[in-house]
């Protein structure tokens, strides 16, 4: 018998469960996740399924983890502060693909170098401004990005500069080349300045697991799930952190179609902090052919298509401020809920809250909360000024916000704070209001009660209350995820539906004539609309909301069981698969240039240019297989070839080659 660990570690829970041969659950598990030491969660978790299914650590033949981390960071903000080394490219480049507004102030070197479309060197590399700009900016970075001009037709001056830097600063390094074959410089800047931001990230978690694992005593291989739900060596996940994102929601994909019979399906996984949703077509997920997008980001990694939404349970719950009549609506930034707060701080809490209640007037941060989460150290460069000021007056404790924030520039501070993942605000969220309605009842439901009655006392634009109290406010709460809920659903249903309607998939969602079909209009006109697919809602809190969306939209809506851990569910089925990209081009007629790393090979016929290309990306593709722990390795290979009609002829364009690797995991025996 061979037992799999599955874990996955979300924005709320980290959840873990036991498969047997491939076959059926074991047991299943879940416990909070603690961002102050993400391995307390996962011990947590680990130790329950353990209990609950009787097994011992030396029965585990593999463990696999899937995570949101990454996906959550990128949706919040967070991650190190990262240089960017732009080589070849102009400054007006950085506007492009939302470049400049994703470094929000991190430092950019701009350099002269790149090369030409056939690999060419067409500018030499500046590295005397390189060791310059390193001496001012090395110590106030946690790493680096690197994009070239052409760097996929020739990585010369990425792989230079590299060096370089590892020579002055012994920071990790992200290169563009290395995370896609794609041209677009600036989408593979951004695509490797991700990266780079989240490499401390997910190091961390990796090292809190692996260290974990060896005090358990369970000696197995350890994988990731990437975001295409394929699975990884943990150690090719540090490396490249961005194929991480959508980790989490790609895992549940995969548990999607392995706890159901459906084969055709809309997947909705709504977590803490996002809801991920994507669609299954003959039993598998559709990817994206543009490249994972999460919140505002567009990226180069290859990833399920997946719309990620800052919506979840525990979004923050906002009044809306447009119009005059009373509204809210919630998120995209997850707040720790005031039920889960109480029941580690309830003294403090129920304090707090009750002060404010008795007070006559609203104060501007009542029923909001302050706490640390992480340590000093891991923000790049430390903290100093208000930033410092503020961690050590909140210190290790919660307070109420309006003993911590003391002015308008105090809380620009404290939004830097959260934006390096070192503080966490607690409000009310749709977790607190299902407390309030008895649909759920894990934490403190008097603080969540208190909390949002306190919410209700604010006064609409009209100037009349919210709502009369906090029954009405939590309806309230509960209908708006409702209806965020069914539009993040459209919007993927009309993304992906095939057929041009004229508007964006967002626009369409949202429009007039959708929301009346959705609500059967009978007026001199008769409309009807809803979605063709079956909804699979997973997620911890599914049973308690997706009925209602089910209704909303006009579908059946599927809930199986095990739905709160299909994330950790498929991290532990899927198989690892590795992707390898190459080019070929024609600077000339007659000639065939493969672009290798080591640079362009010239070869006189196509068939030998493919061949040399074909051998080189299968031996990457095998070797990095074998590298994550593949056994049973198959080898497929995608050729796009592009070739144009000239003067009733065929010529050679240029062709893209994949090789794609795939084994299940080896697993230990006993």
């Amino acid at each position: 018998m061979a037992l799999l660990l599955g874990v996955d570690t979300g924005g709320t829970y980290t959840d873990a469960v036991l498969i047997e041969d491939d076959d059926r659950v074991v047991a299943s598990a879940k416990a909070l996740t603690t961002r102050h030491d993400l391995a307390v969660g996962v011990g947590a978790a680990i130790d329950a399924v353990l209990i609950e299914s009787g097994a011992s650590s030396a029965d585990i033949a593999m463990v696999s983890l899937s995570t949101t981390l990454a996906t959550n960071a990128l949706v919040e903000g967070q991650g190190g502060r990262v240089g960017l080394v732009f080589i070849g490219f102009s400054k007006r480049d950085l506007a492009r693909q939302g470049l400049e507004g994703a470094l929000n102030g991190d430092p950019v070197i701009t350099l002269a170098g790149g090369h030409d479309h056939t690999g060419g060197e067409a500018t030499p590399l500046d590295e005397v401004t390189l060791r310059a700009e390193l001496a001012v900016h090395g110590k106030t970075v946690s790493g680096f990005a690197i994009a070239s001009q052409f760097a996929t037709r020739n990585p010369a001056h990425e792989l230079r500069v590299r060096d370089i830097i590892r020579e002055m600063t012994g920071k990790p390094v992200s290169s563009s080349h290395d995370l896609s074959a794609k041209l677009n410089g600036p989408k593979r800047a951004m695509t490797a300045l991700l990266n780079a931001r989240l490499i401390g990230m997910i190091d961390h978690l990796i090292s809190a697991v692996e260290g974990l694992l060896e005090v358990k005593s369970i000696d197995a291989p350890f994988m990731v799930v990437r975001g295409d739900g394929a699975l990884i060596s943990a150690d090719q996940a540090r490396v490249s952190p961005i194929e991480t994102i959508l980790s989490g929601p790609a895992a549940s994909i995969v548990g999607a179609r392995w706890l159901t019979d459906e084969r055709d399906a809309i997947v909705s996984d709504i977590g803490g902090t996002t809801t991920d949703v994507a669609v299954l077509r003959d039993g598998r997920p559709i990817i994206d052919p543009l490249g994972a997008r999460v919140g505002e980001f567009r990226t180069m990694v290859e990833a399920v298509a997946m719309r990620t939404t800052g919506l979840g349970g525990d979004s923050q719950v906002h009044m809306a401020t447009a119009g005059l009549a009373a509204a809210v609506t919630l998120g995209p930034r997850r707040v720790m809920p005031i039920s889960l707060l109480a029941v580690d701080w309830p003294e403090l809490v129920h304090n707090a809250l009750d002060a404010q209640l008795s007070s006559s007037t609203i104060g501007e941060y009542d029923g909001r909360f302050v706490m640390a989460i992480g340590r000093a150290d891991v923000a790049t460069g430390g903290l100093i000024g208000r930033e410092a000021t503020l961690m050590e007056r909140i210190g290790d404790q919660a307070w109420p916000m309006g003993k911590i924030v003391r002015n308008r520039m105090e809380l620009g501070a404290l939004q830097i704070l959260i934006g390096r993942g070192l503080v966490m605000i607690s409000g009310i969220t749709a977790s607190d209001a299902a407390h309030v309605l008895g649909r759920l009842s894990a934490w403190n439901v008097q603080a969540a009660e208190k909390a949002l009655e306190l919410f209700s006392r604010q006064r609409t634009g009209g100037g009349n209350r919210l709502s009369p109290g906090a029954p009405d406010l939590a309806r309230m709460i509960i209908d708006q995820l409702t209806e965020q809920s069914a539009e993040a659903l459209l919007e993927t249903a009309f993304a992906e539906d095939g057929f041009d309607f004229g508007l964006p998939a967002k626009e369409l969602a949202r429009h007039v004539l959708t929301k009346q079909g959705m609500a059967h209009h009978r007026g001199l006109m008769a409309i009807d609309a809803g979605l063709n697919l079956p909804l699979i809602g997973l997620g911890a809190s599914a049973h308690s909301y997706y009925g209602a969306v089910g209704e909303r939209l006009n579908t059946k809506v599927v809930v199986p069981d095990f739905a709160g851990v299909a994330n950790a569910i498929g991290a532990v089925v899927g198989q690892i698969s590795m992707r390898v990209s190459g080019q070929i081009t024609s600077p000339g007629e007659g000639q065939f240039r493969v672009h290798f790393e080591t640079g362009p090979q010239d070869f006189t016929t196509q068939d030998a240019a493919v061949t040399a290309l074909e051998e080189q990306l299968s031996t990457q593709a095998m070797s990095g297989a074998r590298d994550a722990g593949a056994q049973g390795i198959r080898v497929r290979m995608d050729r796009d070839i592009r070739v144009a009609q000239v003067e009733s002829r065929e010529v050679f364009i240029e062709a893209e080659l994949t090789a794609v690797a795939s084994g299940r995991p080896r697993i230990a025996v006993g």
